[in-house]
């Protein structure tokens, strides 16, 4: 009941940004497992349907919807992952007409690859908690839309 009576209390924008966020979340853990992370990205980014903003309230839009993203993640009824949570944001914020860019980076941490997703705006890390982006290494540049290099 609390959380509805928070919730409730939410602006409008602030409301579509938590349904968008848990509606992403669910449908990102499931893309990503069925048709992989190129392909998902594909998808989040022709949903995205960036909006063109004079750029006057970016900051004040991004920390809102950094803050409600954040919020929506909490109340999951599981913890989405790194690539999960970056994905969703980077989608949100591009739907909102934020400039954001996907980052991935990896490091060898005990003999094993580990990787490390979150999004930058003006080249500054927004929504990853800590510093812990700063403990990887990142790939070229932000995560193209093409198909993967893998191949």
């Amino acid at each position: 009941m609390k959380d509805l009576r928070r919730y409730l209390r939410l602006t409008s924008f602030e409301r579509r940004i938590v349904v968008q966020s848990v509606a992403g979340l669910v449908l990102t853990r499931v893309g990503l497992r069925v048709v992989g992370f190129g392909a998902w990205k594909r998808v989040a980014a022709a949903l995205a349907r960036v909006r063109r903003g004079d750029g006057s309230n970016t900051d004040s839009v991004s920390a809102a919807v950094v803050r409600m993203h954040a919020a929506a993640e909490r109340r999951l009824f599981f913890k989405p992952s790194c690539l999960e949570h970056a994905l969703v944001l980077w989608w949100l914020l591009r739907r909102q007409g934020v400039a954001a860019e996907l980052r991935v980076g990896g490091r060898k941490e005990q003999g094993r690859f580990e990787a490390h997703a979150w999004v930058e705006t003006g080249g500054a890390p927004v929504g990853d908690a800590g510093e812990t982006h700063r403990h990887f290494a990142p790939f070229d540049g932000p995560v193209p839309l093409m198909e993967s290099r893998l191949r």
